[in-house]
């Protein structure tokens, strides 16, 4: 055991051509420049987290509490700002590490907006915090000449393909279930966005579903070994563009087409931006070294290297990282229950893209003391957008239902009951009981523990259902 960690310990540290590490820097920065303009051009800021009055969070983030409009503004311009900075390489790891904590308070104030590409964006920027992605080709390296390196160890490059790569196959693993399988979330998805352009008509068609389905399926399980080998590298990362340009055009999903596309250049040699002239060559590869195509050491300044103590406490967080990274997506299957339907797992999972749900109903509230009720309609009460997210959510439902209930003590009704009736459809289902409307979720606790007042799904995927689908109404992640 011992010999096999220090061969792992000479290869995690062994210096590889930093020239794709830069380009991802790049790439990164100026896309992320790029959606920052999009936040303050288009009115999300005030859309999404300064004129709501109900804003659902994250278990554990109850705290977080989103500014007034313009510091939430400034907040966005800094951003991009930042982003900028980190494409160019100025101040480099502090404009990471302020991006990626910056970001995560916009991703924190809002649930009913989770989408697996923000979560991406911070795990990323708060990896180049750690990768010396800024050594070469940056405004730092032209400040301080003593940090200019050519190189760059080899844990940076394999870190960033684990986190491009487990996207990719996590999605994979979520397809493997029966709505997927028999095509019905497909047939849902391309129902709704039939009027897609160009591939719109052909998306209602049984082969455009079957292709979707089992397309996207293998696409995602093998796309990783496929960009590993170098015989099927061009293949699969044409294949992979293909996929994302789809996505874009279907499901018009922002920058994480884009994204994903740039990040996937990471999986070709270091050396590549070299071999195309985008950066400048600085020697001629060695031979021999698949997957590292590093020039002469000779010919390059090395990167500096931590002493034998710091390469094993690097070596045990570099662990402790992908463990958790590769294990916390499969924490679903530790709950009872389809995982589209009751949610418990579902997000910071890499489910992208797997349902659709149609959920509607109403809260009921009562005062036992006094004997009054209320009804509310969320729709009455939050934006659209926001309650058709919600009612197909049992966390952000328990959420309202606390928050109705705070709200009625406030105006001298403590101790009221809150009850939810609620009916909801996936993916073409005949809709069906999402809640037990007995259960008072006023005096249900928020954890991490299985939901009991879930009803579980027992409605079956029905033939007619699964030829022809129904539109659905809440997210597509």
């Amino acid at each position: 055991m011992r010999a096999l960690i220090e061969r792992l310990r000479l290869r995690l540290f062994e210096p590889v051509d930093i020239a794709s590490l830069v380009v991802v820097r790049f790439l990164t920065g100026a896309i992320l420049v790029w959606e920052m303009r999009r936040y303050l051009a288009s009115g999300w800021i005030d859309k999404y987290w300064v004129e709501p009055d109900v804003h659902f969070l994250y278990y554990g983030f109850t705290w977080v509490r989103p500014m007034s409009s313009p510091l939430m503004y400034a907040l966005i311009a800094a951003l991009g700002v930042l982003a900028l900075m980190i494409a160019v390489g100025f101040f480099y790891r502090a404009a990471a590490l302020l991006f990626c904590l910056g970001f995560s308070y916009t991703y924190l104030l809002e649930q009913t907006r989770y989408l697996n590409h923000f979560y991406l964006v911070i795990l990323v920027t708060g990896m180049l915090v750690f990768i010396p992605a800024h050594r070469t080709f940056s405004v730092d390296a032209w400040l301080r000449p003593k940090i200019r390196s050519e190189q760059a160890p080899a844990w940076a490059l394999w870190l960033v393909r684990l986190q491009v790569g487990i996207p990719y196959f996590y999605g994979g693993i979520a397809k493997l279930h029966e709505d997927w399988l028999l095509g019905a979330s497909a047939r849902v998805f391309m129902n709704v966005h039939s009027d897609a352009p160009v591939i719109g008509p052909w998306l209602n068609t049984e082969a455009g579903v079957w292709m979707i389905a089992y397309g996207g399926l293998l696409l995602d399980l093998l796309v990783v070994p496929l960009l590993l080998w170098r015989r099927t590298r061009v293949a699969a990362y044409c294949f992979a563009i293909l996929f994302h340009l789809m996505n874009f055009t279907i499901f018009n999903i922002g920058m994480f087409p884009w994204f994903m596309i740039a990040a996937t250049t990471i999986f070709f040699e270091p050396s590549w931006p070299r071999r195309w002239r985008i950066l400048e060559p600085v020697a001629k590869p060695a031979e021999g070294a698949e997957g590292v195509g590093q020039p002469p050491a000779a010919a390059l300044l090395p990167p500096p290297r931590p002493g034998l103590a710091g390469q094993y406490v690097a070596m045990t967080l570099l662990a402790t990282y992908v463990t958790f990274q590769l294990l916390y997506p499969l924490r679903h299957y530790l709950y009872p229950g389809n995982v589209n339907w009751t949610e418990e797992g579902h997000r910071f999972a890499w489910h992208m893209i797997l349902r659709r749900k149609r959920a509607k109903g109403i809260f009921v509230i009562m005062h036992p003391p006094t004997g009054r009720g209320w009804t509310v309609d969320p729709e009455a009460r939050m934006p659209e957008w926001m309650a058709s997210k919600m009612m197909g959510s049992p966390d952000m439902i328990l959420q309202f239902a606390h928050y109705l209930a705070a709200e009625k003590a406030a105006r001298d009704y403590p101790g009221v009951t809150v009850k939810a009736r609620i009916q909801a459809s996936l993916n073409g289902r005949p809709p069906q009981t999402f809640i037990d409307p007995e259960v008072d979720l006023a005096a249900e606790p928020r954890d991490l523990w299985p939901a009991h007042w879930i009803v579980p799904l027992t409605t079956p995927l029905q033939p007619h259902m699964v030829l022809f689908g129904v539109p659905g109404e809440n997210e597509v992640e």
